[in-house]
């Protein structure tokens, strides 16, 4: 069998790819640009986290994964109904706008779902491809 890198490797560098195909969303300009700033960069978000979590935790199984990163994303974006000004200013700067959100939007729920199926599906084909067979 060929010396793959561990999965946490794998990860980091699948989170190498994601991450500014992620930032690019928010800046796209393109056709169907309203679609991609809005909807589509939320399933980068979602594969983002999966992947971290599973270079943390490389052992875990990706679709538990991707269920706890649901929940806590699904958690995060019902917060954007709360506006106190410390949260607020988080949300007033780039970084924090694009992790936290700045508008509730019922419509983010099913990306999020297409982000985590594809962040769980990523996260196992890595941990199969080398021969780790994360389920």
């Amino acid at each position: 069998m060929p010396d793959y890198p561990p999965m946490r490797v794998r990860c980091l560098i699948a989170l190498a790819v994601i991450t500014p195909m992620g930032f690019a969303t928010k800046v796209y300009t393109g056709p169907g640009s309203w679609w991609v700033q809005d909807y589509f960069g939320d399933v980068f978000y979602e594969v983002f986290w999966i992947l971290v979590a599973m270079a943390v935790w490389p052992r875990w199984s990706p679709w538990r994964v991707a269920a706890g990163v649901l929940a806590v994303t699904s958690a995060l974006e019902l917060l954007q109904l709360w506006h106190p000004p410390g949260l607020e200013a988080i949300r007033a700067t780039f970084i924090g706008s694009a992790l936290l959100g700045t508008t509730f939007v019922l419509w983010d729920f099913p990306h999020y779902v297409i982000g985590c199926v594809l962040g769980a599906a990523l996260a196992s084909w890595l941990g199969h491809w080398g021969g780790e067979h994360a389920s």
